[in-house]
């Protein structure tokens, strides 16, 4: 027997499965199971951080101290629709784009914790 005979003579032949539907199911099985695992894995927990990044940006008000996507630090000077104005020294003020603010540091202190804290004296 030459090489590839003998090769050849390690797969029997085999013949057609009996019932073809089962296979199919039988292999779809894991194929759900690989996409239910993308899902709770990446999916989900992606479109809850988008979530939140949403939530912050809607949040952004004037004095709250904040990082953009490029490191830069700054007090919020002013709020617009689409944009953000930093203050970042004594005399410079940036215009930023919402989408460029990657966190809030510290939020500004509300009108409301303040009388409070002078009803109390």
């Amino acid at each position: 027997m030459t090489t590839i005979e003998s090769f050849f003579s390690l797969f029997p032949l085999q013949s057609a499965p009996a019932n073809t539907t089962a296979s199919f199911v039988g292999s779809l099985i894991p194929f759900l199971l690989v996409i239910g695992i993308f899902y709770f894995l990446i999916i989900r927990p992606q479109n809850k951080k988008q979530k939140e990044t949403e939530k912050m940006l809607a949040s952004l008000k004037k004095g709250d101290k904040v990082v953009t996507i490029g490191g830069v630090h700054g007090i919020i000077h002013a709020v617009k629709d689409t944009t953000v104005v930093l203050k970042v020294d004594d005399a410079t003020k940036i215009e930023f784009s919402r989408n460029a603010i990657a966190s809030v540091l510290e939020a500004a202190k509300a009108s409301s914790d303040e009388t409070v804290t002078e009803e109390k004296k």
